[in-house]
C-alpha cells in the first residue's frame, strides 16, 4: 500500500495534513496582554473567560476556543500584542468552570446575558491585583 493510500504523503515517515476544525466558524482577534506576567491559554479554554489582563474584544470571543492542535498553549508576555484565530466550540456548547462566568449552554440567551453581566467584575479584579 503506498503511502498517499493511506492518507498520508509520498515520502516515507511523512505526516498527514490534517485540517484542524472543518466546517466550523472562525474568528480573529487582536489580543494584548496588559498586565505584568505572562499568560498562557489552552487550546480548549473558553477564550471570553481568559485572564482579566488579556484585552481584546471578549464578545466577539464567545463560544469560542484558540483554534490550535488539542494539548498546546499560546503564551502571551506582559506588553504582547499578537493576532489569535478562534473557532467555535462544538459538541453540545455545554460550559461550566472556567472564570465561572458561563455557567450553562453557550446557545442560551440567557447564559450569554448573565456572563456579560459579570464581565465588568471579572475585568476589574485585574485591576485591583495591580494596586496591591
Amino acid at each position: 500500500m503506498s503511502g498517499s493510500a493511506a492518507g498520508y504523503g509520498t515520502a516515507p515517515g511523512a505526516a498527514p495534513t490534517v485540517e484542524l476544525n472543518p466546517g466550523r466558524r472562525t474568528v480573529t482577534l487582536r489580543v494584548s496582554n496588559t498586565g505584568d506576567r505572562a499568560v498562557q491559554v489552552g487550546s480548549h479554554y473558553h477564550f471570553f473567560e481568559v485572564n482579566a489582563a488579556l484585552d481584546f474584544d471578549r464578545e466577539a470571543a464567545w463560544g469560542m476556543h484558540l483554534s490550535i492542535p488539542s494539548g498546546l498553549a499560546v503564551r502571551f508576555e506582559p506588553g504582547d500584542s499578537r493576532e489569535v484565530e478562534l473557532v467555535d466550540f462544538g459538541g453540545r456548547r455545554i460550559l461550566h468552570g472556567f472564570a465561572g462566568l458561563t455557567e450553562g449552554a453557550l446557545d442560551d440567551p440567557a447564559v450569554r446575558a448573565a456572563a456579560l453581566e459579570k464581565l465588568p467584575a471579572f475585568l476589574h479584579s485585574n485591576d485591583e491585583l495591580e494596586t496591591r
